[in-house]
C-alpha cells in the first residue's frame, strides 16, 4: 500500500531577523547553485534550532534531515517542546513553505488548520469562505452544498454564517475552520495546536470526529498537541520532536511517556533566562513547606508547595499565571491559576517580579511520578509564556498510611468518602 505521506531528509534553514540573504552576492550565489543543480552554498552554516540558547549564529535550522512515513488511516501524534520543529514540518507538509532540501510525497487532498483562519478570507463572510475552502481542496459547487448544513451545524455558529469573519472571535474561527477542514473530505487532515482555543466542549468534539474520519472513513489525521491525554487516547502512534529533529518513534504510549520523563532533567526545580515582551517566568520549585528548599520527594500526608517566580513587564488586564499537573502516563490530574491582580499591591502599576506558591494538601495524590507545565496568560485569550514539564516530582509512601493499597492501581487521586449501607433481604 503507498503510504499517505513519505518525506526523506527534509530540512529547513530560516535565517534570524533577515529576509532573503544579508548581499546580493549570496543571493546570486544561490541562484547560480540553483541554477547549476548544486546544493545551496549556506546550507552547511546555521546551528541547531534551540531557542534557549544564545549561540550568535545568524542561520538556524528549523528542521535537519527529517525521515518519516505514515500509512492512510493512521492517526500520529506530533509533540514537543516549544521550538522543535512541529509547525514547521507542518507547514512543509501542507505545501505552505517549500523545504531548504529533501523530499516530500503526499497521496491524497489536504485540509489543514495550522493556526487560527487558515485559509480564510478576512472579508468574506463564513458561508462565502466555506465555498472558497472546498474549491480549494477541489470540490465542485455541488459537493460543498451537500457538505454545508452539516458544517454549519458541528461548528454551532449558525447564526454568524453570514457575518464576515473578521468580526468573528477566535474561538468561533476555530469551530468554523475545523468544522470545513474535517467534512470536506480531504484524504489527510492536518490539525495543529490551534484546538486549544476552543472550549473543552468543542475540543471533545473534534477529538470524536478525527476518531470517526480516521477509524470509519480510513483517512489519515497528523495531531499536534500539548495535550498528552488526548495524544495517548486518539493517537494510534507518535513523533516525538526536538531541536529540529525526529527523536523517538513509536506508540503513543510509548513516546509521550518518553517526553514526560524527559522533564526530570530539571527535578524539583528549574531556573529561566529567556525574556518574554509582556511577561516571562523566571523559576519554579517544588518545597515541602514555605520558602523551603526544593525537594523532589514528597510524603504522601504531608501538604507541599508549586512555587511560581516570574516577572511582569507590560501588565495586560486579566493576566493570571497557572500550572498544570500531569501523571507519569500524561494525564491531566488538575489544573489551578491566579490572577496577577489579585495579588499586586500597586492598582495602576503592576509590572514587577513575583513569587505565587500554590499549596497542595496532604492525602490528595496517590503515590507515584508527576509532571508541572506552567503558563502565563489570559484565559482562552492570549498566552505570554508557557513551559512543558518543567519540574518533577514523586509522592511516596510514609509508614503504613496506604498500605492497604499496596500493589494496587488506586489512580492518581486520593480521597476519603462517606459510606452508607444497610442489609437487605
Amino acid at each position: 500500500m503507498t503510504p499517505a505521506i513519505q518525506a526523506e531528509k527534509l530540512s529547513k534553514l530560516y535565517r534570524l531577523g533577515i529576509i532573503s540573504s544579508k548581499t546580493i552576492a549570496q543571493d546570486f550565489n544561490r541562484f547560480l547553485a540553483r541554477v547549476r543543480g548544486k546544493e545551496d552554498p549556506y546550507l552547511k552554516i546555521g546551528a541547531v534550532n534551540n531557542r534557549l540558547s544564545k549561540n550568535g549564529h545568524e542561520f538556524v535550522w528549523a528542521l535537519k534531515d527529517v525521515s518519516l512515513q505514515i500509512e492512510k488511516g493512521e492517526i500520529v501524534g506530533i509533540i514537543g517542546r516549544n521550538g522543535a520543529g512541529k509547525s514547521t514540518l507542518l507547514k512543509i507538509l501542507s505545501r505552505v513553505t517549500s523545504p531548504t532540501s529533501g523530499v516530500v510525497r503526499i497521496n491524497g487532498r489536504i485540509a489543514s488548520l495550522l493556526e487560527v483562519g487558515t485559509g480564510f478570507h478576512q472579508e468574506l463572510t463564513g458561508r462565502e469562505n466555506i465555498f472558497l475552502n472546498g474549491a480549494i481542496l477541489g470540490m465542485t459547487k455541488s459537493e460543498i452544498r451537500a457538505k454545508f448544513e452539516e458544517i454549519v451545524e458541528f461548528s454551532g455558529i449558525g447564526n454568524y454564517i453570514d457575518t464576515p469573519v473578521k468580526r468573528y472571535s477566535s474561538g468561533m474561527y476555530v469551530r468554523l475552520a475545523f468544522a470545513v477542514a474535517a467534512h470536506l473530505e480531504p484524504e489527510i487532515l492536518i490539525v495543529d495546536e490551534v484546538l486549544a482555543v476552543g472550549d473543552a466542549e468543542f475540543q471533545k468534539r473534534c477529538i470524536g470526529k478525527m476518531q470517526d474520519v480516521s477509524q470509519k472513513e480510513g483517512r489519515t489525521v497528523l495531531f499536534v498537541s500539548h495535550n498528552m491525554g488526548a495524544i495517548n487516547n486518539l493517537c494510534t502512534s507518535c513523533i516525538m520532536m526536538e531541536n529540529g529533529s525526529v527523536k523517538t518513534t513509536g506508540s503513543a504510549k510509548d513516546v509521550v511517556s518518553a517526553y514526560l520523563a524527559a522533564g526530570t532533567e530539571n527535578g524539583a526545580s528549574a531556573v529561566f533566562t529567556e525574556e518574554r515582551p509582556e511577561a516571562y517566568y523566571t523559576s519554579v520549585s517544588i518545597t515541602d513547606r514555605p520558602e523551603g528548599e526544593p525537594t523532589g520527594d514528597i510524603d504522601v500526608k504531608r501538604p507541599f508547595y508549586i512555587n511560581l517566580a516570574f516577572t511582569v513587564r507590560n501588565y495586560v488586564s486579566g493576566m493570571s499565571v497557572g500550572f498544570a499537573v500531569y501523571s507519569r502516563r500524561g494525564t491531566k490530574v488538575f489544573y489551578s491559576s491566579k490572577r496577577v491582580d489579585d495579588i499586586a499591591a500597586n492598582e495602576s502599576d503592576k509590572t514587577g517580579s513575583y513569587t505565587f506558591s500554590a499549596e497542595i494538601p496532604g492525602m490528595f495524590l496517590a503515590p507515584g511520578d508527576y509532571f508541572v507545565n506552567v503558563s502565563i496568560q489570559i484565559e482562552n485569550v492570549q498566552l505570554f509564556d508557557t513551559k512543558e514539564s518543567v519540574v518533577s516530582f514523586t509522592v511516596i509512601e510514609s509508614g503504613s498510611a496506604l498500605s492497604k493499597f499496596k500493589g494496587k492501581d488506586i489512580g492518581v487521586v486520593l480521597t476519603s468518602l462517606k459510606w452508607t449501607g444497610r442489609e437487605t433481604n
